[in-house]
Order: C-alpha cells, then sequence, then structure tokens
C-alpha cells in the first residue's frame, strides 16, 4: 500500500475538544476559533453539537453558533446530532454537513445513548434519511474501535461489522475512532484490514486520542496502510469523560508538523493553527497539552 501523497485533516476542536471543558468558553471566543482554523488551510472543521444542553452544556449555544458562522468557501462545517430531534434543530440553522455517531460495543454506546449498538443503529437510519434527502453531506463515527472501558478488547471482526453497518446507513464518510487512546499501531493495521473489506478505503478516517502517547504511532501505521484522512483537534483538546487521566486528542499542530516533515502535503499552515489554540489557552485560562503548540518550530526556521 502506497503512503498518500496528500492528507485531510478534520479539525475536532471546536466540538470535541470543548465539550468536556469546564470553563464556558463565549460564543465569540468559538466563532473566532473556528475562522481562524479555517483561515489556516483547515478544509474541515467540526463546528458544535446538537445534543441536548442538559447533558452538553457547553455545546448549548450551537443555534447561535452555526447562525453566526462565517462560512468559508470550499471548507465543511459539519456538526454533531445524535438523533432526529437534534437532525430538525440542526437543519432550522441551515447547516450543509452533519455527523452522527455509535460506538462499536454495547457497553460503551449504553453509557453513553442508553441504546445498544443495533438500537443506535435503527435511531440513526432516519437521521441519515433525513440528511441526505436535504441536500446534506453525513459523516458518521464510530467510537470504541481498538478498546472499551466497558467492555474490554475490541476485535478487528466485529469494529468492521460495525463500520460496515454504520456505511449501509448512506453516510459519505468513516471515522473510527480510539475513544480511551488504548491503540497500538499493530492494532491499528489489523482494524484497517478488516474494515477495507466492507468500506472504500477512500471513506475511511482515523480519530486518536494521545492517552498513552502513542496518537502519531497510530497515524504512521495508517498512513502505511493508504488511509488520508485523519481527525485531530487543535492544541490536544478534548479527551473522554470515560479515560482518567486522557490527555485529549491528537493534537493537530503535532499531526500538521509530522505529515509536513514526511513530505504529506495537507494545505494547512501550522503556525496558523498554533495562533488560534494559542488564543484559546488564553480562554480556557491554561497550557494546551499538544507538543507543537507549546514548543514552536525549531529554532532555525524563522517565522
Amino acid at each position: 500500500m502506497k503512503t498518500p501523497r496528500r492528507v485531510t485533516v478534520v479539525e475536532v476542536g471546536p466540538r470535541d475538544g470543548l465539550q468536556n471543558e469546564a470553563v464556558t468558553v463565549p460564543v465569540d471566543a468559538k466563532l473566532a476559533f473556528i475562522h481562524a482554523l479555517a483561515s489556516a488551510g483547515l478544509s474541515v472543521v467540526e463546528a458544535t453539537s446538537f445534543v441536548s444542553p442538559k447533558w452538553v452544556p457547553q455545546l448549548g449555544d450551537a443555534e447561535e453558533v452555526v447562525k453566526r458562522l462565517e462560512r468559508r468557501p470550499g471548507v465543511r462545517y459539519p456538526v454533531l446530532v445524535p438523533n432526529e430531534k437534534g437532525l430538525e434543530r440542526a437543519l432550522a440553522t441551515g447547516v450543509k454537513e452533519i455527523a452522527i455517531f455509535t460506538a462499536a460495543t454495547d457497553g460503551f454506546n449504553k453509557k453513553n445513548t442508553n441504546a445498544t449498538v443495533q438500537e443506535s443503529l435503527e435511531r440513526l437510519a432516519p437521521v441519515v434519511k433525513k440528511g441526505r434527502e436535504a441536500g446534506m453531506w453525513v459523516r458518521g463515527y464510530v467510537s470504541t474501535v481498538f478498546g472499551c472501558p466497558y467492555d474490554g478488547p475490541v476485535s478487528p471482526e466485529q469494529a468492521a461489522r460495525v463500520a460496515r453497518d454504520v456505511l449501509a446507513l448512506g453516510v459519505d464518510e468513516l471515522s473510527l475512532g480510539d475513544t480511551i487512546g488504548v491503540a497500538t499501531p499493530n492494532q491499528v493495521e489489523a482494524v484497517i484490514e478488516k474494515v477495507v473489506e466492507h468500506v472504500p478505503l477512500e471513506k475511511v478516517a482515523l480519530h486518536f486520542h494521545d492517552t498513552r502517547g502513542t496518537a502519531l504511532a497510530n497515524v504512521l501505521a495508517g498512513l502505511g496502510r493508504g488511509v488520508a484522512i485523519f481527525d485531530s483537534a487543535a492544541g490536544g483538546t478534548g479527551g473522554c469523560p470515560y479515560a482518567p487521566g486522557a490527555s485529549g486528542n491528537l493534537a493537530t499542530e503535532d499531526l500538521l508538523y509530522m505529515l509536513a516533515g514526511l513530505g504529506i502535503e495537507t494545505g494547512v499552515d501550522v503556525e496558523g493553527v498554533r495562533a488560534a489554540s494559542r488564543r484559546l489557552a488564553g480562554v480556557l485560562g491554561r497550557a494546551l497539552p499538544g507538543k507543537y503548540a507549546q514548543a514552536g518550530p525549531p529554532p532555525w526556521i524563522k517565522r
């Protein structure tokens, strides 16, 4: 398998990165963050989520964020929708891209959405159908692909079955998530090998958390299998409430720095992303965990 020459980086910081933050981020700060990320060259910036504000108060301002969003030509701004009610809220704001989610295990799905995997797929089927009928681009997420805090290790075969079923709903792209950051490169290779038996490789994205420091190594494994879409969060924000001590998503700047070193094109300015992260850090009142966000470029590179 040839390593791709160009990679699409899907920025999930404004949604996945902020959803568990204790400090309330004002709408103006969220919009500035999103606009700065798009200006840096990111072609997909996940803007927010239409989950119930009761469960995710940080994203209770989804309507205002979307309505005030200044869309940049050529950039997608998907929003997460958990069910038909969330879709109705999203439709009312005129969004053009949505994302749906399930998990590879019943244990995680029950904790997250009070449904088994099969029940969640049945709930999501009309969401995808209505979204597609409205002309939307639809992204699908599968969480806990490599391991679950409740059900333990996840076999590649199990992950591939769920990926197949989510694709069958009619999604345009499928992101496979290492939600609690347990994956190692050999697991990544094994999962991709099984998943591509059911899902076209060009539709596969990988979403790594750096909980145990293996995110970039896992990206390399994915690249080696031909994957050309990777999720990340500016500054390394995020994490998972079910993964104690989690350091967050793979930082966008760290991913961009490595890809540039490998000669792989992204079209994204790493310093533009770093500037957005630093402004967000000021809002949050703390340093972000991303390595490049803290260290910056090597000293011989003048900006």
